[in-house]
């Protein structure tokens, strides 16, 4: 029998997240609250600023933040938001 082997490659962040600067973005916190809203920028330690923000909580909208500032050791993932309303993934 012939195997299949997937190779998976690592990604380096820092060119991921500057691809990602003004468009959509879902950064998810350890604690499970979900930030999505456009990338605005990053810096050298990866702290995220996000504009037209909207905070989600258990799969639902809790509100629209607008501008934050999310520092980078609260974050568990990161991915990009397209393909939803408002360019956001669910």
């Amino acid at each position: 029998m012939a195997q299949t082997t997937t190779q998976k490659f690592p990604i380096n962040p820092k060119p991921f997240l500057h691809d990602l600067v003004g468009k959509p973005l879902i950064v998810k916190l350890k604690w499970g609250l979900e930030y999505r809203g456009l990338l605005v920028s990053l810096d050298s330690y990866m702290n995220l600023q996000l504009t037209q923000t909207e905070e989600w909580i258990n799969g639902k909208m809790a509100g629209k933040l607008g501008d934050v500032l999310i520092r980078c050791n609260n974050v568990l993932y990161v991915r990009g938001g397209e393909g939803e309303p408002n360019g956001v993934q669910k």
